[in-house]
């Protein structure tokens, strides 16, 4: 069967073409953006691409398209699919009928943490023998690649909320029909596409819905939002994690990189990695429970996480200068960038120096949704600087006064460049987040500290 996806080099439909390659489809592709890493590839696997929207890419009349959920009404190749009434679906849907219907779903859903919870997931049953397959949001440092089709039962996805297509507007995770789901935590988030946290919540009971009574849901002991999402119906069991009477963690050092696992009062084993964070904690322990359902112990899951490796941009060290640190976050709604910075502060000690940069790219951020929470997101760093975009709808300007600490609002990026610079003399961590690229500011900050 010829696939051609429409949106192709984006992670998650990148991850469908490699997967649906693998499984022996022959996949073209096109998207207006095709440019390395992700060009290189689906090149490299044999995926023809196309640059641009034009509808005579359809001339090669592929037996199904596969739109991404960038595409719009009025696209040229959109209108030429709808009036010759050629066959198509969306990426999850694709995934649904065409790929998952003989798996054994394990997907990770939640505000934050799905890309390293469905990349611990992944390792700990890769390396118990497993052989899952997978697709992560992100490229998981175990792996190399963010997804992968194997001739395993276990499949592990990261659970996106976000919508399937102009013409399928749920979640794309309810097209996923999981045996295990773990539900990380949930907020208000994705403010171009939900009203509230009621909308959001709905379509994660739609997702609970799906998940059989033989399965098993993994979710936190203290989210009252999700509570409120099992409420309105669960048949499925379902395990609360983190409280003192099931799996739960006591750190043995503040940064969270070493700590205790318990179930009750019983001792299980103990955990030394290179993650931080009280909140890779938290994903290590809905992990290690979601692990359990395929038959792998609480202890060999935790031994596999001594050689787990964090995906990329999470956390992720880009360089020293003068030993000035650059770290690179993908964090970017206010608890995520809370947790970080805590996660930080609690490895480098309350003596050094800590600068935080931050670029409101999300559509929420963009948009102003939870910017009351922001000002104090920032409250472990010692200095704050915010690029204020032309994008952004909201004035961010009134964050310099919301902060407890010193916080600046920069619009133009090279004055932001050199501001930042100014303020990190050696032995200053800067720690960089965005879900963008960010016109490149790492490397560029490592050059500025260079000279």
């Amino acid at each position: 069967m010829h696939i051609h996806i429409l949106g192709i080099c984006g992670t998650f439909m990148g991850g469908i073409a490699m997967i649906a390659k693998q499984a022996g489809f022959k996949v073209t592709g096109s998207d207006k953006n095709v440019y390395p890493p992700m060009s290189d590839e689906l090149t490299q696997a044999g995926i023809e691409l196309t640059q641009g929207f034009d509808e005579n890419q359809l001339d090669t009349k592929p037996d199904l398209i596969v739109v991404g959920n960038v595409m719009k009404r009025g696209m040229s190749v959109v209108e030429r699919m709808l009036n010759e009434h050629l066959k198509y679906v969306s990426g999850p849907q694709w995934l649904e009928e065409h790929y998952l219907l003989n798996k054994k779903v394990l997907a990770v859903a939640g505000t934050h943490g799905k890309t390293t919870t469905s990349s611990m997931l992944a390792w700990i049953l890769e390396d118990n023998g497993k052989n899952p397959g997978f697709l992560i949001g992100g490229i998981p440092e175990n792996f190399g690649i963010s997804a992968r089709s194997t001739d395993s039962e276990y499949f592990v996805i990261e659970a996106d909320e976000y919508d399937c297509a102009f013409f399928d507007k749920r979640s794309k995770f309810v097209h996923y029909h999981p045996q295990v789901l773990i539900m990380n935590n949930l907020e208000y988030d994705h403010a171009d596409i939900f009203d509230s946290i009621h909308d959001i919540q709905k379509q994660f009971h739609h997702l609970v819905r799906t998940v059989p009574s033989k399965g098993l849901v993994v979710m936190p002991y203290n989210d009252r939002n999700l509570d409120e999402v099992v409420d309105m119906g669960c048949w499925t069991p379902t395990c609360k994690v983190g409280d003192e009477n099931s799996l739960h963690a006591k750190l043995l050092k503040a940064d969270g990189s070493e700590f205790e696992i318990y179930d009750g009062d019983k001792y299980i084993t103990s955990v030394k990695y290179s993650c931080t964070g009280t909140y890779n904690v938290h994903n290590s322990l809905m992990a290690i429970k979601a692990a359990t359902y395929t038959g792998i112990s609480p202890e060999a899951a935790a031994k596999s996480l001594a050689f787990f490796k964090l995906p990329k941009r999470r956390m992720e060290l880009k360089g020293c200068v003068n030993e000035v640190c650059v770290y690179d976050d993908f964090a970017h709604h206010p608890t995520a960038i809370k947790l970080t910075l805590e996660g930080l502060r609690n490895k480098i000690g309350n003596d050094k120096r800590l600068v935080a940069v931050f670029e409101p790219r999300s559509n929420s951020m963009k948009m102003g949704a939870n910017h009351e929470q922001l000002a104090g997101s920032f409250e472990c760093a010692d200095e704050t600087f915010v690029y204020a975009n032309e994008n952004v709808t909201w004035n961010v300007k009134e964050l310099e006064q919301q902060s407890s600490k010193p916080l600046h609002v920069e619009q133009d990026f090279d004055k932001l460049l050199d501001k930042i610079v100014k303020a990190s003399p050696k032995g200053t961590s800067i720690l960089v987040m965005s879900n963008g690229s960010f016109n490149g500011i790492h490397q560029k900050l490592l050059d500025k500290l260079q000279k």
